[in-house]
């Protein structure tokens, strides 16, 4: 059975990481440095991988809590663009017959391998970030992206000259659509008569579009040009492309997402156009996870990380929420309580 604890902010630390290539051309980082007999954790990105600055990230830093509160010893692997769902499978095998227990799928390309893979190693824990697993020995963890992706909405209406607004989805997939169906909600209920834009990078099996900055800002700049202030990017490492395409035209506005992006140094020049992120706290549900493994009751089933425990929010840096901060409580409470229900489908 689960246990369910509060969600708290898992923080990044400094960690000391060797970087090999391995022969299905993904990248490979592993830490052995820990006393031996502690766990072996195995992680296993989405395209982008660490330093995405957006959802692998977040991924990471639980990783990274877990090497500095826990000792544990870890493998990081990398899907790459373009690859088949047999060397997803390979990466996860790999990792489980290397002993890593639990292994982490980061993403919900890895559905169908985790399914497979758990079968094969029904001693091992799994972890599938963002999608849904029946099998017996994983952890499905999961966010009510929609219920945060509507209190985005809300801000770009308010912060909206007028009332054109822009979301850019990394791939065309029912988990995205929840981004863009709370969003425009948020938009709609707060502005009826505002308008959103709304377009995706990639569709299908194709999901290039969570690693492409270029395409990222390309879409941004498009959707500037035809008069939009405000885009909120879902797309993992392209939207640092729509952020740097924002941030070009002064008086517009970027909604980050998964990660505080006005915090990441890779970002740090753009943080004044970033009005907010719509984090989603992957590195809570991960550290949650490695600890339970470590503590001996792993996690198993199903659990949903909301905005009633803080599971997903808006960041406040740069203070540019200060003028609307009681209308986004308002909502929030609303949600919270159950007067507003929000969609997940467009």
């Amino acid at each position: 059975m689960r246990r369910v604890s509060k969600i708290t902010a898992a923080c990044a630390v400094t960690a000391a990481l060797a970087l090999t290539a391995t022969a299905c051309g993904e990248s490979s980082t592993e830490d052995t440095g820990s006393d031996s007999g502690t766990i072996k954790v195995g992680m296993a990105y989405d395209v982008g991988g660490r330093g995405d600055n957006s959802f692998n990230d977040s991924a990471a830093r639980g990783l990274d809590k877990a090497k500095a509160d826990l000792g544990v010893e870890t493998k990081e692997l990398t899907a790459k663009t373009g690859e088949t769902p047999a060397d997803r499978e390979q990466r996860l095998a790999s990792l489980a017959e290397g002993g890593f227990n639990p292994v982490i799928g980061v993403g919900f390309a890895y559905k169908d391998a985790i399914d497979k893979v758990a079968a094969k190693f029904p001693k091992t824990t799994f972890g599938l970030v963002d999608s849904v697993s029946e099998a017996k020995n994983v952890d499905s963890i999961v966010f009510t992206e929609e219920q945060g992706s509507y209190l985005a909405g809300v801000a770009a209406a308010l912060k909206s000259k007028d009332g054109k607004i822009g979301f850019i989805g990394g791939v065309d997939t029912p988990l995205i659509k929840k981004f863009a169906a709370g969003f425009q909600q948020g938009v709609k209920d707060t502005n009826p008569d505002a308008s959103v834009t709304i377009q995706y990078l990639s569709t299908g099996t194709d999901f290039s579009g969570f690693g492409a900055p270029d395409k990222g800002k390309a879409a941004a700049k498009g959707m500037l040009d035809k008069g939009i202030d405000v885009i909120y990017a879902a797309a993992g490492g392209s939207g640092a492309g729509a952020i740097e395409a924002v941030a070009a035209k002064p008086g517009t506005w970027a909604i980050g997402v998964d990660s505080d992006q006005a915090k990441d140094p890779a970002l740090s020049k753009y943080a004044g156009s970033i009005m907010t992120s719509m984090v989603k706290n992957v590195d809570t549900g991960v550290f949650e996870l490695i600890k339970s493994v470590q503590d001996g009751k792993p996690a198993t089933g199903t659990h949903v990380y909301s905005l009633a425990e803080n599971g997903v929010s808006l960041t406040t840096t740069g203070g540019h929420l200060t003028d609307i901060q009681a209308k986004l409580d308002e909502a929030k409470k609303k949600i919270i309580d159950g007067q507003i229900k929000v969609n997940t489908t467009l």
